[in-house]
């Protein structure tokens, strides 16, 4: 087989194709500021998706290509050695077959870890799909939230990878929608949503997880770096919105589920609520503690 005529499979090749048309629909129905800027960042997402599956598939091609001149070689020899008869032929058989073992398995582990690969970045790809998508704010919904946990854990399960996850909530967001009714509500809701996606990296996940609350994946993030950048938009939404939001952080752990840690996420997110609001804490395996709040005026500006 041609390895240079390898190509990334074709359903995400199908998928690349349908994100772009999505996203080109969007941009076409949606006639507004919001709607485009929300284009504008989610392009810059597929475009980091499009790079990830070109150096999957550089990989991988180079390494088959290399492997490919291994076996050919190997082939002729044992082509040699098959009109030998004597003792000597096969004990060098033997050895043929040793040189080429470790590269194979080499080759192996390569092509499993490109497959790992693809599913995250297949993970990615749903995340622009109108079925995934809430229909208010445009961001992800909670299918497009499980299936981004879901890719989180097989990777965390297979190569220890650690994610992190945020729960926030809107402080007395009741009372906004009771004094200035539900439509300044779903402003609201589709500007906070706006403003968490565009601080968020793009390699998070930004969900509305129902009602006034919103939940952020980080992958490849420990605890401490959840809660800085956490503790960051938090004071950012209060900086730029004029309004409050409280948060509950905690990081993916051996044995977790998405259950258990939804659970400690939202412990925290309660001890922030108790302790009067407009904060973020954090859960710590046992117990929850207040993040501290630090000098973010920099990045708000």
């Amino acid at each position: 087989m041609d390895v240079w005529s390898i190509q990334i499979p074709i359903p995400l090749v199908l998928a690349v194709v349908a994100t772009v048309g999505y996203l080109f629909g969007r941009r076409r129905h949606g006639g507004n500021d919001e709607l485009l800027f929300r284009s504008k960042r989610e392009l810059r997402r597929a475009r980091t998706v499009a790079n990830e599956l070109e150096k999957i598939a550089w990989t991988v091609r180079k390494s088959l290509a290399r492997h490919n001149t291994s076996v050919n070689k190997f082939k002729e020899r044992v082509s040699r050695l098959g009109a030998q008869e004597e003792e000597s032929a096969w004990k060098e058989l033997c050895r043929e077959a040793e040189d080429i073992l470790k590269p194979t398995l080499q080759l192996a582990s390569q092509i499993a870890s490109a497959y790992d690969e693809i599913r995250q970045q297949s993970a990615h790809l749903m995340t622009f799909t109108e079925v995934r998508t809430d229909p208010l704010t445009g961001i992800n919904n909670r299918r497009g939230l499980d299936d981004a946990l879901a890719a989180q854990f097989a990777m965390m399960s297979r190569y220890d990878q650690e994610f992190s996850l945020a729960i926030f909530d809107i402080d007395h967001f009741k009372k906004l929608n009771d004094e200035q009714g539900h439509l300044q509500g779903d402003r609201t809701l589709k500007e906070l949503a706006r403003l968490l996606d565009e601080f968020a990296r793009e390699t998070d996940v930004v969900a509305r997880y129902g009602g006034e609350e919103f939940v952020i994946v980080m992958p490849q993030t420990n605890l401490e770096g959840a809660c800085t950048l956490s503790e960051r938009l938090r004071a950012r939404v209060e900086h730029q919105m004029g309004l409050t939001i409280s948060g509950g952080v905690a990081g993916a752990l051996d044995g977790d589920t998405r259950d258990s840690l939804f659970s400690r996420a939202d412990e925290a997110l309660y001890s922030a609520k108790a302790s009067g609001r407009n904060c973020v804490y954090a859960h710590h395996g046992e117990h929850t503690e207040l993040v501290a709040a630090e000098d973010v005026s920099s990045s708000l500006l």
